[in-house]
């Protein structure tokens, strides 16, 4: 029989970006915009001292990072043809770029989901990790990337 696990989720909305997918043949190759959400998934095979997979309040360092890449801001793939227009953009207070290896929904969902880990290995040591993220575009859109941290010990 699996080892019983506890999970919860904590959604994080309203964070208005630009990017646009370079390669794309349709539409997607221009700049468009959403106003994306994260969800995370957390699980834990036993509670903190409060009774809690995961302390919601100490995931304010997570909206924090989540705010500084995706609110306000332009992302463009780290190999985009116009990278170099972007830049100077940037530096003329026109944008404010962050540059990806891949500004895709499920690379986001990817990135987010080691941002979370990180946080929790260093937190909470072994004992939860976040086993899913869902990077949500809009209402209609959405990826997810799921894995367990190999360090995790439930």
């Amino acid at each position: 029989m699996p080892t019983p696990v506890h999970s919860c989720s904590k959604t994080f909305s309203g964070f208005p970006c630009t990017h646009r997918q370079w390669r794309h043949s349709g539409h997607c190759r221009f700049v468009h915009g959403y106003s994306r959400s994260f969800t995370f998934w957390f699980r834990a095979s036993e509670l903190d001292g409060c009774g809690f997979v995961v302390d919601f309040s100490g995931l304010r360092e997570l909206e924090a990072r989540l705010a500084q890449q995706f609110d306000h801001t332009f992302l463009a793939s780290d190999d985009d043809p116009l990278l170099t227009s972007w830049q100077q953009l940037h530096e003329q207070g026109a944008l404010d770029l962050r540059v990806m290896a891949n500004v895709g929904m499920e690379a986001s969902a990817e990135l987010v989901w080691s941002w979370a880990n990180e946080l929790l290995l260093r937190r909470e040591g072994r004992r939860a990790c976040c086993w899913k993220t869902e990077a949500r575009e809009n209402d209609k859109n959405a990826a997810c990337y799921e894995a367990i941290p190999a360090w995790f010990s439930g």
